[in-house]
């Protein structure tokens, strides 16, 4: 049974979205929702989230969503480093701070400011070490910073019980297109 899904995905920079008001965004977070409904009906217990701008802080707002219908469902941001929003633009930090006042546990994992890629890598191995399936957005011909935990939670997946479940481009037009039926019949 699956009690702990990490999500990941991309950056939003990596699908060329720069602000709120997106409408790729929309699709995203139907297709992630859309995914985590079952999950939760079958158990699913706690989303664990390294809080990155993107599907990660995406994810964390579909959840307290969610949490509405499903108030047993949690969810964690464990940063790789502490501080990793300094550099971010004033609207991200406050936007940010919002999703963690919310989160059910919050921790650095290795409790020092960035230094080196190490932090990724630990927090890479934390997570698949500490969850039992890891829910990604992306896409093989569109390559970004996904790659490297996917293609270590497969290695992982090949010597443990881990569930990877993936949603692509395909899935994102599959929903953007459902969702245009039924705007187009509601209208």
């Amino acid at each position: 049974m699956l009690n702990r899904l990490v999500i990941t995905g991309y950056k939003a920079h990596e699908l060329g979205i720069f602000n709120d008001t997106h409408p790729g965004i929309s699709i995203i977070k139907k297709a992630i929702q859309d995914r985590l409904i079952p999950l939760i009906n079958d158990g699913l217990e706690w989303i664990i989230l390294s809080g990155q701008l993107g599907v990660e802080t995406w994810a964390a707002e579909i959840v307290m969503d969610l949490q509405m219908e499903y108030p047993e469902l949690k969810y964690a941001i464990m940063t790789p480093f502490l501080d990793q929003e300094k550099n971010w633009n004033e609207a991200k930090q406050e936007k940010y701070e919002m999703i963690l006042a919310q989160a059910d546990f919050v921790t650095s994992l290795t409790k020092r400011p960035y230094e080196a890629p190490w932090q990724f890598i630990e927090k890479n191995k934390f997570f698949l070490k500490n969850s039992d399936g890891m829910l990604i957005v992306y896409d093989e011909e569109n390559e970004g910073s996904p790659k490297y935990i996917k293609k270590l939670a497969e290695q992982y997946a090949e010597r443990y019980e881990y569930e990877i479940f993936l949603i692509n481009a395909y899935d994102l037009q599959v929903v953007a297109e459902e969702e245009q039926i039924k705007n187009w019949e509601q209208s």
